[in-house]
């Protein structure tokens, strides 16, 4: 089992912070419904905590609310163009530390996440918008990292 513990600072960061990256790439994808969708990312975190147990690793992601440094990105379009990267760069490194079942444990939880927050809030009468419908397969492609 991988733990907090087997990461530097820096390292926990990147993984820890792919998640809510997922989530505010979505939810900035379309204009509208921001509430809507921080709700439905907190309540993923809580979800992942009632499962307690599965993962040691998704336990410590979401022992705390979802991390997400504000400054890292300086605009919308920035965390757009730029966050897929770090997601992708969170997976490639958990491919290097973790257990397989561990990695798609985690990178289940970024896309489910990603998806409940594009399905939050309705936009245009859809339930899933274009832009959200590509924000998610982004994720996708950016969880995919080595697999």
């Amino acid at each position: 089992m991988t733990a907090k513990t087997d990461f530097t600072e820096e390292e926990w960061k990147l993984v820890s912070e792919g998640p809510a990256t997922a989530g505010m790439i979505v939810s900035t994808a379309e204009s509208g419904g921001s509430f809507r969708e921080s709700f439905a990312m907190a309540k993923a975190y809580a979800e992942a905590r009632q499962a307690h147990g599965a993962s040691e690793l998704l336990d410590a992601i979401v022992a705390s609310k979802p991390q997400f440094d504000r400054h890292k990105f300086h605009s919308a379009d920035e965390l757009r163009t730029q966050g897929p990267g770090a997601i992708h760069d969170a997976v490639a490194l958990l491919e290097q530390k973790a257990s397989a079942e561990e990695v798609d444990a985690y990178r289940g939880f970024v896309v489910g996440l990603a998806e409940r927050v594009a399905g939050a809030h309705k936009e245009h009468g859809e339930a899933v918008s274009a832009a959200e419908s590509q924000a998610l397969d982004t994720i996708r492609a950016s969880v995919a990292a080595g697999a």
